[in-house]
């Protein structure tokens, strides 16, 4: 005979239900709420600034959080369109350029590929003529599979294209509203919490808080450094995309291990492309080998600090467990939720080392 439930314990199994069900609904809804999550991410990295101007006083002037708000967001948007400005027009110069060593590359290839592969009994002739070719001799047996393919990646990609615009959009109207009301958003959700965790929840907000905060400016000092360190090395050793490719390695350093990597490539493709041997290689050798000595056991530990206890492991499972999870959304929730994780478990721990159960 099952024991009958209190009032308490009722109202606790319906709100609990009601949360999951929330919980469920905002899951579903993962692709419509990407630009709302990104704006408060980029609003949380953004407030400490606003709170700065707004509490200025100019004589007798106080500056209104509303303009604090603007000059904020302005001064992020040109940021933004700064490194625009730096990195395509550099592209656009660089880029034919590297398209013209790709018949020497491929000259190169066929020499090294081709006795190998007629070994194999395979006959291709790896220049543009024998790709060109090739594709045409593809393309002429399967016509109708590409076209349907092509037709079907066209509507996808129009699709992506326009929601990605509409982000691009809103975010920045988004990120507008959330800085100005930032403090009554956090207030109402503090006003959510039960009363009887309301001061465990806010001590444990304010770990987060100290853990994001101290991970985010070390992690864009480790950028800015790591940028300037990539762009300038590249230029001495003579890379024509020197300052496009530094400044991306820099900027992705952001995910340990995958943006050094991608980087990494990128920098091998440029030297592959653009010098006749093995110097180029050896060069981005050399420089990603000491960026990664430099960053390693230096940049990181003096700037973000071991203290602050984000792990590069924790960090990438977090990326691609809630990328899995969540898709794009999750990509944007791994840093903060990582955070929040981790001092939950430290939280964890410290009872289960203090229970019964493990001291008995």
């Amino acid at each position: 005979m099952p024991f009958p439930l209190s009032v308490e314990q009722k109202q606790t199994a319906f709100w609990v239900a009601l949360w999951l069900a929330f919980g469920l609904l905002l899951t579903a809804l993962g692709p419509v709420l990407t630009p709302f999550i990104a704006a408060a991410i980029i609003a949380y990295a953004l407030n400490p600034g606003v709170d700065r101007i707004d509490h200025l006083r100019l004589g007798r002037f106080d500056v209104p959080r509303a303009l604090a708000v603007v000059l904020v967001v302005l001064a992020f948007l040109a940021a933004i369109f700064a490194l625009v400005l730096i990195v395509v027009p550099v592209l656009q110069s660089e880029i034919p350029l590297l398209q013209a060593q790709i018949p020497a590359f491929l000259a190169k290839a066929n020499d090294l590929l081709s006795p190998r592969l007629r070994e194999m009994g395979i006959r291709v002739k790896l220049d543009s003529a024998g790709i060109k070719q090739l594709v045409s001799q593809q393309m002429a047996s399967s016509g109708d599979e590409i076209w349907a393919a092509v037709l079907a990646s066209a509507r996808v990609g129009g699709t992506a294209v326009l929601s990605w615009v509409f982000t691009v959009v809103l975010v920045p109207v988004l990120l507008f509203y959330l800085l100005l009301d930032w403090h009554k958003v956090i207030a109402r959700i503090a006003g959510a919490i039960p009363r009887r965790y309301i001061g465990r929840a806010v001590s444990m907000a304010e770990e987060v808080d100290t853990l994001l905060a101290q991970y985010l400016r070390g992690q864009l000092l480790v950028m800015l450094v790591l940028a300037i360190y990539y762009s300038t090395c590249l230029a001495i050793a003579g890379f024509d995309v020197a300052l496009p490719v530094g400044i991306l390695t820099g900027l992705l350093v952001f995910i340990p291990y995958l943006g050094f990597g991608l980087g990494l490539v990128l920098a091998l493709i440029a030297a592959v492309l653009q010098f006749t041997d093995w110097s180029g290689v050896i060069a981005v050798a050399a420089i990603y080998g000491a960026g990664q000595v430099i960053e390693g056991f230096f940049l990181t530990p003096r700037l973000v600090g071991e203290r602050i206890g984000l792990n590069p492991l924790a960090v990438i499972f977090a990326l691609l467990a809630f990328g899995q999870l969540f898709g794009f959304v999750g990509v944007l929730l791994a840093l903060p939720a990582s955070a929040i994780l981790m001092v939950a478990f430290k939280h964890l721990r410290r009872h289960y080392l203090s229970s019964s159960f493990y001291n008995a």
